[in-house]
């Protein structure tokens, strides 16, 4: 039988000094304490300072006067030469359903003194990056990048997808060349079709009672440029040929004729002369934008007339082609302020207009667009208007409720 064998090795007492014990913080769980800081990516120095912050902006109750430290919501802040570092979104949900200790150990006494600390993960910002806001990425780019990452990690069908939009993708700088043809090409080809003028005129009511209701005077003659008409000159005049001499295009037989006929009167009508005088602007801005348009030759051929109605004519009655700052008068645009005219014509006549001698001024053959009709007046159309019964003889173009406009010819097929 084996004999038992003793380790005769003297073992060491430890003495004192060399015991360890623990022992919980006696400070009181509201006052100030170690916190446990997290640097995930980069790290301070040694020498950086960081301090505490409360993130709660309402005052503070009794309860959260007695709320422990490591459960205040605070902001752990510090900064170098270069790079701020504060606390992060993370550092909320690092904590959950985690305690974190901090141990103080005494050599003298050899007492290690635990207390509770809060765990921070703090994040970092350049300070030389906070002004710089992230580009800006176009439609274009994004479609750009999307279709690289098709075209290198796609399947075949999304690759043949991406080709045939590339392939049918317009080039929008090709077409600038033509676009001015197109545009001429298309007003020719559809200058046939039916005319739908109501919706040159903001807001035209169709359904109207009163013909006056139907082409308001102002959706014609905006209220700054009404505003802007002077009409002393012409009221202080010694007489008509004065007058004339002041209208903005003096060869209008229409427009000399009514406004003698308004001073004829003893109490001349304010709105019928500043009308008249407004389609006299227009009648001479057509003939100034036949060919090249210059606001500044413009003013100077008009002289008379406010800025601002020149301006007002400018934008209505004119366009700008793209890419382009030079203004044009396409024939659309020329017919919409001849119809502008002939309406303006028709409040002057009380909806009444003798076209005779109003289509050698406006250069109109049918006034029926704009939903006239072409007939003789009646008796009381005559007693209304305050005309003879020699007018009766003349057809006139007159505007009357309910309003029609004429109906589009069908072409026959061949």
């Amino acid at each position: 039988m084996a004999a038992m064998i003793t380790s005769k090795k003297r073992k060491r007492d430890l003495d004192d000094t060399q015991r360890v014990s623990f022992a919980l913080s006696d400070q009181p769980a509201t006052q100030l304490g170690p916190v446990l800081a997290n640097f995930p990516s980069v790290k301070p120095t040694k020498s950086t300072s960081f301090k505490c912050y409360k993130t709660q902006t309402q005052k503070p109750t009794t309860d959260d006067e007695e709320k422990p430290f490591v459960e205040i919501p605070m902001l752990i802040a510090g900064e170098t030469e270069a790079v701020d570092f504060y606390s992060s979104d993370e550092t909320r949900r690092g904590s959950l359903g985690s305690r974190y200790l901090v141990g103080v150990h005494n050599k003298r006494t050899g007492i290690t003194t635990i207390r509770a600390a809060p765990l921070h993960i703090l994040t970092h910002e350049v300070k030389a990056l906070k002004g710089l806001q992230p580009a800006a990425v176009s439609t274009l780019q994004r479609l750009e990048a999307r279709a690289a990452l098709g075209e290198t990690f796609g399947t075949k069908k999304a690759k043949l997808a991406i080709r045939a939009q590339e392939r049918n993708k317009v080039d929008v700088s090709a077409m600038e060349g033509v676009a001015d043809h197109l545009q001429e090409s298309i007003l020719k080809n559809t200058s046939t079709l039916p005319s739908k003028v109501h919706v040159w005129f903001q807001s035209t009511t169709v359904d109207a009672l009163n013909p006056s209701d139907i082409y308001p005077l102002h959706n014609m003659i905006p209220k700054p440029e009404w505003k802007a008409l002077s009409i002393s000159n012409y009221m202080s005049a010694g007489g008509d040929t004065e007058r004339v001499a002041l209208l903005p295009f003096k060869r209008s037989h229409w427009i000399n004729d009514h406004l003698a006929l308004a001073f004829a009167s003893s109490s001349p009508n304010k709105t019928t002369i500043k009308m008249l005088i407004y389609i006299s602007t227009m009648i001479a801005f057509h003939k100034a934008t036949f060919k090249n348009i210059s606001k500044d030759v413009i003013q100077q051929k008009l002289s008379m007339v406010p800025s601002i109605v020149i301006d007002g004519l400018l934008s209505r009655f004119t366009e700008t082609a793209r890419g382009s700052t030079e203004a044009r008068k396409t024939s659309e645009k020329a017919t919409m302020l001849l119809t502008h005219m002939f309406a303006l014509c028709l409040h002057v006549d009380e909806f009444a207009t003798d076209t005779s001698v109003l289509a050698a001024d406006l250069s109109m053959e049918s006034t029926k667009s704009l939903g006239c009709k072409i007939n003789k007046l009646t008796q009381s159309d005559l007693k209304r208007l305050g005309l003879p019964d020699s007018a009766g003889e003349i057809k006139r173009a007159i505007l009357k409720t309910p309003l029609e406009f004429p109906k589009p010819r069908m072409r026959r097929r061949a």
